[in-house]
């Protein structure tokens, strides 16, 4: 009887405890910051279920999808949402990832599985190319003529 009341003191003191923690908000915060690992376990999960051959190979689509995805809004969360307007290519190259993990995984997978994987990673590159050059590109493009102006004054030729 000693030992139960010693179990359910201890159970009693892990409710309190969880209940102020709630109420401080610390639960809310830990799910508000750190939510893209559920979607990172999720797509984990996917891919421990093809490799432990339960789940056919189709799981490792949404797997890559997932797991690629859980970067970006991790990464969102921690430097802000606004941040999005420049990541956004990153969801087509969740596509490319997850198709290209179904190529590399499944024997059977056709090789156009391996091209439109590549064809995906490729436009999602070429739009953040876009983006860079669209929003920082000017000042980029701006220090690059300066340098280059520098250098051509500076480097005259002896003949002058």
């Amino acid at each position: 009887m000693q030992r139960n009341n010693f179990s359910v003191g201890l159970l009693l003191i892990g409710i309190a405890v969880v209940l102020i923690l709630g109420k401080l908000g610390v639960f809310s915060f830990l799910g508000y910051v750190f939510w893209p690992l559920i979607v990172l376990a999720v797509g984990l999960g996917f891919h421990f279920l093809f490799f432990s051959k339960v789940l056919p190979s189709g799981v490792l689509v949404p797997g890559g999808m997932l797991v690629t995805y859980s970067v970006l809004f991790f990464l969102c969360n921690l430097f802000g949402w606004h941040w999005m307007k420049y990541l956004w290519p990153v969801f087509i190259l969740g596509v490319a990832v997850g198709l290209y993990e179904l190529y590399l995984f499944d024997r059977n997978s056709p090789r156009q599985l391996w091209l439109v994987s590549i064809i995906l990673a490729i436009v999602s590159a070429v739009f953040f190319v876009l983006m860079f050059i669209f929003t920082g590109g000017v000042y980029f493009l701006a220090v690059l003529l300066l340098a280059a102006g520098l250098l051509m004054i500076l480097r005259r030729p002896k003949t002058w």
